[in-house]
C-alpha cells in the first residue's frame, strides 16, 4: 500500500487549500463529464444531455452555465433561423487534461480491483 510521507501542518494547509480551490471549480457528479463529452467536439444542449445520460435539463444548464464563467465551456450562437446554440470547451479545459487521465487510470485501475475481489 503506498502511503505519502508527512507533511507539516503548514503544507498540509497549503494541499487542502488548493485541493478546495480545484474542487469548487470542477468539483461534483457532471462537471468533467461534460467537459469529457465535450472533447469529441461541438455539442448542442440535448446532445450533450444524451450523450451523459441521467442529467436533468436544469442541471446541465447549472453546469454549462458554471464552466462558462470559469472559462472551460464557450457557447456558441448561430444566428440563422432556427438559432442553434452550440458548446465547445476551450483551451483552457486542456489544462485537466493530466487531471482527467489520471481519473479514467484510476478508475479503470479501482474498477479491476473491485471484480477481482467480488
Amino acid at each position: 500500500m503506498y502511503l505519502a510521507e508527512p507533511i507539516s501542518h503548514q503544507a498540509c494547509n497549503g494541499l487542502l487549500t488548493a485541493v478546495g480551490d480545484s474542487l469548487y471549480v470542477i468539483g461534483g457528479k457532471w462537471k468533467l463529464r461534460v467537459i469529457v463529452a465535450l472533447r469529441g467536439g461541438n455539442k448542442r444542449f440535448n446532445e450533450i444531455q444524451r450523450t451523459l445520460g441521467g442529467i436533468s435539463a436544469r442541471v446541465l444548464s447549472s453546469e454549462l452555465k458554471e464552466l462558462e464563467m470559469n472559462g472551460f465551456v464557450k457557447r456558441i450562437v448561430h444566428t440563422q433561423t432556427p438559432v442553434v446554440v452550440e458548446y465547445q470547451i476551450t483551451d483552457y479545459a486542456g489544462t485537466l487534461n493530466e487531471v482527467l487521465q489520471a481519473l479514467a487510470d484510476w478508475g479503470i485501475q479501482h474498477r479491476d480491483k473491485i471484480r477481482r475481489e467480488r
